[in-house]
Parts: C-alpha cells; sequence; structure tokens
C-alpha cells in the first residue's frame, strides 16, 4: 500500500470503528507513561535502597523474571476466556505493583514489586497482540501492527521522559 493521508485515515477509522482494540492499545499507552518505574531505577538503587550496582541490577533483572515466569504460565494455562477481563486486572495490578515500588524502601519488597510489575505487563501484552493479530483484516495487519508498536515505543519512552521530569519536581517518591 502506498504511503499517503488516505492510508492513516483508513486506520484511524478502524481504530475508531473497533472500539475494544484501541481502548486497549490506549490503555496500555497511558498505564506506562504514568507509571514509568524504570526511569527511577539508578535514583532507587542509590539513594532510596542504598543497594549499589548490584542491586540495581537486581532491580533492572526483576521485571524480566516476573515476565518469563508469567510466561511460563501463561503457556502451561492461557487465557481462553475473560481476556479483557483479565487484561484490565493486569493493569490495576501493574498500576499497584509500581506504586507499591515507589513506596518501598525494603530491596526485598521492590524486587517482588518490579516481578510483578513485569508479570502484569506480559499479560496486557499478549492480550493486546492476540487482539490485534486475531481481529484486525489481512489488509489492514501490518499497518494496525505499526500504530501499536507506536503506541508501545512513545509510551515506554515518554513514560521515562515524565517520570524523571516528575522526579526532579517532587522527587523520586512522589
Amino acid at each position: 500500500v502506498p504511503l499517503s493521508l488516505a492510508t492513516f485515515v483508513e486506520v484511524a477509522h478502524f481504530m475508531r470503528a473497533r472500539p475494544d482494540m484501541l481502548g486497549a492499545i490506549s490503555l496500555d499507552l497511558f498505564a506506562v507513561l504514568l507509571g514509568g518505574a524504570t526511569a527511577m531505577l539508578p535514583v532507587y538503587a542509590s539513594d532510596i535502597l542504598h543497594a549499589g550496582p548490584v542491586g540495581l541490577g537486581l532491580l533492572r533483572g526483576a521485571p524480566a523474571i516476573g515476565a518469563v515466569a508469567c510466561s511460563i504460565i501463561m503457556v502451561w494455562k492461557p487465557l481462553n476466556h475473560r481476556a479483557g477481563a483479565r487484561m484490565f486486572l493486569a493493569v490495576a495490578i501493574f498500576g499497584l505493583a509500581t506504586v507499591v515500588f515507589a513506596f518501598s524502601h525494603s530491596m526485598a519488597v521492590s524486587i517482588v514489586a518490579l516481578a510483578v510489575l513485569g508479570a502484569a505487563d506480559v499479560v496486557s501484552v499478549v492480550v493486546r497482540s492476540a487482539l490485534v493479530q486475531l481481529r484486525t483484516p489481512d489488509s489492514m495487519r501490518g499497518r494496525v501492527s505499526a500504530v501499536n508498536m507506536l503506541f508501545i515505543g512513545s509510551s515506554n519512552q515518554l513514560g521515562e521522559f515524565e517520570s524523571g521530569m516528575l522526579a526532579t519536581l517532587i522527587g523520586p517518591v512522589g
């Protein structure tokens, strides 16, 4: 499909006509945009948890450990029913885990909160990806996937920027 304004309009109309898909993609955008805990890891490791470089490494690895564990569980027990409700629950858990991490002064609690955050994020990613793949016609799948990836990439980077700027103004815990 040649690049044109009509192409963008077609994708916008498709997304607007699919509130479940637009909602799932937007929900992830705002959850990550407003919950950029990973940007604060160096500050937490050094100034709040007093954990040093090894602690920072543990904090950085915790979301991945949670994500891998959740992925293995989902291979064994897939989300066949009520995937939308489970995605909303996962986003709520993501937010709660972010808040727990923000207020934690314990390395163990921080690692667990970040692992839970990583696990919840995987549920959201799997549901959203399946929704895009299964409910998008072949002719639009690449473009809708591109919008999804744009939301994912921009939300992570903008979320980290927002977290850093806000931490400058009110401190990392705030």
